[in-house]
């Protein structure tokens, strides 16, 4: 793919090579990657929230989709973070797990923004979809799920969970649901809390 640039603009970027350069593009990147998804954001708007001209974008990173893999990366402590709502007694799981899913897709930007980035390009690329498909299940909740018990239906279960809270995701975050957009995170936690509990505990126990 080549730079969407108009020839005749000023050249403001700074030469290859330079970290924080790299660092300021994927930093806009993200976030436009993010708010726009992967079809709307083109390299000239990604390189006129950072301040450079898109061909530099282009020599730090030869293509769009070569640009939005650099930026699907998610922190490893997201992922610790996640995984340590799994410690503990079964009785209260599935608050903690919509507690640390809530953490780690809304309140820290370091991890929200290259999710939601994989979240809107998923429809529209392949490489977002495999990736948000690997954290939401192997990543994420099948290693966790899986010390506590080896049934049958672990997979069909954590897929239950993914789509339930990928769904409040999208509710909140990109479709806009008023009554989910403006509810208290923690009334969400209390009512979804519980459901996630029945799908991941099941039994007389669930609730």
């Amino acid at each position: 793919m080549t730079a969407d640039t108009n020839p005749t603009a000023a050249r403001r970027g700074r030469r290859p090579g330079t970290n924080s350069t790299r660092q300021e593009i994927l930093a806009a990147a993200r976030a436009r990657f993010a708010t726009d998804g992967f079809t709307a954001t083109t390299i000239r708007r990604v390189a006129a929230d950072a301040g450079v001209d898109a061909s530099l974008v282009m020599q730090f990173f030869r293509s769009k989709n070569e640009l939005f893999a650099a930026v699907m990366s998610v922190p490893g402590d997201a992922l610790t973070r996640f995984s340590a709502a799994f410690e503990g007694e079964e009785d209260g799981l599935g608050e903690r797990v919509v507690r640390a899913f809530f953490d780690v897709w809304e309140q820290d930007v370091r991890s929200s923004e290259p999710l939601m980035a994989m979240l809107r390009g998923a429809i529209a690329n392949d490489g977002a979809n495999d990736q948000l498909r690997e954290f939401l299940q192997e990543r994420l909740l099948v290693d966790a799920l899986a010390s506590r018990s080896a049934d049958d239906d672990v997979a069909l279960r954590v897929g239950i969970v993914s789509s339930m809270l990928v769904g409040l995701v999208v509710g909140r975050g990109i479709v806009g649901v008023p009554t989910l957009g403006e509810a208290e995170r923690e009334r969400l936690i209390t009512l979804v809390g519980p459901a996630v509990q029945s799908v991941l505990i099941p039994g007389p126990r669930a609730f």
